[in-house]
């Protein structure tokens, strides 16, 4: 399924075959992917691929995930959560490790996208396996060395599934940045953050102290995008700097 040899490089609308490198158990439920792909040439912060599982009788399923790493950290991650009764997810959160090959395509998307020459601040707001994309923004700014102010909220279930916690940690204690987690099932003993779902007291939390941003990205399960879109909106941001993406059911 890879391109000969002598004919042209895949473009970002064709399939191509991608080897996995390594391997990182995030949660229970979630693995970061290292994929090395022939003719991949990077991709925007924000953007995701497609990937596609064949089974030995022909067999085809075809799922699409944020890529993880950020465009300047040269490498094409992919954080994929499982999904039960998933025909992709299990594959790759339970089976796949390095050497084990798959076939992919993009990178896709251009909407959901940020660059560190974008005006700021760069407000990020995530649910769940939403912060994905968000990382990879988050992680191009500080690769980069960006002085543009980053905010990001985060909302999960529990602490244990926070995706990227250490990196999380770090970037709390950025002088440029401000790390909102809030849990909305189980707190742990100890916990001393906010519980709860996202409301108008968190996102005027996020939002304090800065100007309000050039855009602002929201990703996550269909119900919490548009809460968290209206809660922009209510905070004086114009529809327009508003970028969403979404996965699941309508809530």
């Amino acid at each position: 399924m890879s391109a000969a040899a002598d004919g042209p490089e895949p473009g970002p609308s064709d399939w191509r075959l991608a080897r996995v490198t390594d391997r990182i158990q995030e949660t229970p439920r979630a693995a970061t992917l290292r994929l090395e792909a022939e003719g991949w040439r990077g991709h925007l912060a924000g953007q995701r691929v497609d990937v596609r599982l064949t089974a030995e009788d022909g067999y085809q399923a075809t799922r699409s995930y944020s890529i993880a790493s950020a465009p300047a950290d040269g490498t094409l991650d992919l954080t994929v959560e499982e999904i039960d009764d998933g025909e992709v997810s299990p594959y790759l959160v339970e089976e796949a490790m390095p050497g084990d090959e798959l076939e992919i395509r993009g990178p896709i998307g251009g909407w959901f996208t940020w660059r560190p020459s974008d005006p700021g601040p760069l407000v990020l707001i995530g649910g769940g396996s939403g912060l994905v994309p968000l990382r990879s923004m988050a992680r191009e700014a500080v690769v980069r060395e960006s002085a543009t102010p980053l905010r990001l909220l985060i909302s999960t279930r529990s602490a244990g599934d926070l995706l990227y916690a250490q990196e999380i940690a770090t970037l709390a204690d950025r002088d440029e940045a401000r790390v909102i987690h809030t849990l909305t099932r189980r707190a742990p003993e100890g916990w001393t953050g906010p519980t709860g779902r996202i409301d108008p007291g968190l996102v005027g939390e996020l939002l304090a102290g800065i100007e309000l941003p050039g855009a602002a990205f929201v990703c996550g399960p269909t119900g919490f995008v548009e809460r968290a879109a209206d809660l922009l909106l209510a905070a004086g941001l114009p529809p327009d700097a508003i970028r969403t993406e979404r996965f699941g059911p309508s809530a």
